[in-house]
């Protein structure tokens, strides 16, 4: 199971947060979210350089789990070209798209920036979800996305912090593996535990392990994913 820690900002935290058993990490660049990462810094440094991390792991030896860690950087309708200035900036894994992005920008997108900027670069699109017909958007993706996250639909752009009803994606029947997110916290372990579809890729945390907007609480993420693996 994947686990993705969304909504990071602040450089002592990430580093803390890294260490942890994590897959993912993502950093939000829509400016109307309180966890905007350029509301701290207009540095790339902002997120941690672990390119010495990496430099040793191409010389053979142990993967450190910052080098481990995929970078997701979140974008809502933003212009192409400022997606693909942050992908190359902040050395981005994955594109994660939370607007209403048409399936010809995201495959613009991705010309512009495969092979030549970011290789490989993976692209996750949200889909918020009320009820089964929400699913139906999925198809317009599905020939240009590498995941999906399905997210609570709310009028607000960046999440509400609560939760879906998950049974409403026993009608997905796509073959694009999905990220859970919406309202996920320290209670519902079990929940995840039990929740079977044969494309759940992993879940999406953030608010509801926060002390405040975009600084985790390190000890509760540490007990929640040792009880969830």
């Amino acid at each position: 199971m994947l686990i993705k820690v969304c909504g990071m900002r602040d450089t002592e935290n990430i580093r803390a947060v890294s260490e942890l058993d994590i897959d993912l990490m993502g950093f939000i660049f829509y400016p109307k979210s309180p966890r905007f990462v350029m509301m701290i810094s207009s540095q790339a440094g902002i997120i941690p350089d672990y390119s010495e991390e990496r430099l040793k792991k191409g010389r053979g030896e142990e993967e450190t789990a910052a080098n481990r860690i995929k970078r997701v950087g979140v974008f809502v309708d933003d212009m192409p070209q400022s997606i693909v200035t942050r992908v190359y900036n902040y050395d981005l894994d994955y594109v994660q798209l939370h607007g209403d992005e048409s399936k010809e920008m995201i495959e613009n997108f991705k010309r512009t920036v495969d092979p030549d900027i970011k290789p490989g670069i993976k692209i996750i699109k949200t889909i918020s979800v009320a009820s089964k017909d929400d699913l139906q958007k999925c198809k317009d993706y599905v020939s240009v996305v590498d995941m999906f996250l399905f997210d609570t639909k709310c009028s607000s752009a960046g999440g509400s912090g609560e939760q879906f009803d998950w049974s409403i994606l026993n009608d997905y029947d796509g073959d694009v593996p999905f990220l859970l997110s919406g309202g996920i916290g320290p209670d519902d372990v079990e929940k995840i535990k039990s929740f079977n579809h044969p494309k759940f890729a992993g879940i999406d945390l953030n608010s509801c392990f926060e002390i405040e907007p975009g600084v985790k609480d390190v000890e509760k993420l540490k007990k929640f994913i040792s009880q969830l693996k």
